[in-house]
């Protein structure tokens, strides 16, 4: 009989493993920032990142094995389960947030990768960089990690490292591709690998999302640049940047500033904005009053598993 097993609720998603092998991503309207989950909701964020994930998902199955079988719900996507290895693979094209913040302090290494002297921020590369992350245990904060000490601390052998960072930097070109015909630029991302009980390592998680991506519209993006002007962004860096402004760096005794029902309503926009920019067609946004509860969903799936045995 098909069950859940495992449950878990992290920032803005949910995932429950089923008995089986599978597993079901939720992709909540939480919204998160500086690694806090802010107090409101986002109306159909869930839906976006979703169905984002799961377009790129299907037009990177050719490159690099991943985890998704079905969207059964707009905010639920289900299908393979893969234990993740403990680092998110962040590659970058651009010396853009977390980056230039570092790089804006005096720091000429991220993640034991050398920075050129005199660049700007959102100059490009020379050529995509991977500075990865630790994955964060529930309630616990990324933490920037080389690839020695990945390798050194046995996170992640170097064996399968080399796999990770080939599968990162080919999803990350043809992220950039499918950018560039919609008139973006892919600027950095995140990705999220696991190992399958056969060996395989597959891609999980969400994929070049707004909630894990950040873009820039590439028309006049060299000018911006180069002269130091802001760049026109479709991506969640612009809640980091609001947060920023009114005095929230997720620093301890801080206070998150009034989400008025404005804000709410500007990010809801842009959220939108960014699916009808990169898969090309409107956003159908679907009222929750309008669709199966996500629990009564799950129990219709789990029936389908028992039923086809």
């Amino acid at each position: 009989m098909a069950e859940i097993i495992q449950t878990y609720h992290g920032k803005v998603r949910d995932v429950y493993t089923i008995s089986g092998g599978k597993i079901a991503l939720v992709a909540s309207d939480r919204l998160s920032a500086f690694d806090v989950v802010l107090p409101k909701t986002i109306p159909g964020k869930g839906q976006v990142l979703n169905q984002i994930a799961a377009y790129f998902l299907k037009a990177t199955a050719d490159l690099v094995p991943n985890w998704l079988e079905d969207v059964i719900h707009p905010q639920i996507s289900v299908g393979l389960h893969a234990p993740p290895f403990k680092v998110e693979m962040v590659v970058r094209g651009c010396l853009t947030g977390h980056a230039w913040r570092t790089y804006n302090a005096g720091k000429r290494t991220l993640c034991g990768v050398t920075l050129p002297e005199g660049m700007k921020q959102n100059q490009p590369f020379a050529s995509p960089i991977i500075t990865p992350t630790t994955k964060a245990d529930q309630g616990d904060h990324d933490e920037d990690i080389s690839r020695k000490d990945i390798i050194n601390r046995g996170i992640v052998s170097e064996e399968d490292y080399r796999v990770l960072e080939r599968y990162s930097l080919t999803l990350f070109k043809r992220g950039q591709e499918m950018a560039a015909e919609r008139g973006l630029i892919l600027v950095d991302t995140k990705y999220e690998f696991g190992k399958t009980s056969d060996g395989r390592i597959i891609l999980i998680d969400e994929i070049h999302t707004p909630d894990s991506s950040r873009y820039v519209m590439a028309e006049n993006f060299e000018s911006q640049w180069q002269n130091e002007l802001p760049v026109r962004q479709l991506s969640k860096e612009f809640v980091r940047e609001w947060l920023s402004s009114n005095g929230f760096t997720g620093k301890e005794g801080q206070e998150i500033p009034d989400m008025t029902p404005e804000v709410v309503k500007s990010i809801q926009k842009r959220y939108f904005e960014l699916y009808e920019k990169i898969v090309g067609t409107s956003f159908a946004f679907v009222d929750a009053e309008t669709i199966p509860s996500v629990t009564g969903t799950l129990s219709v799936y789990l029936q389908k598993l028992d039923a086809e045995g």
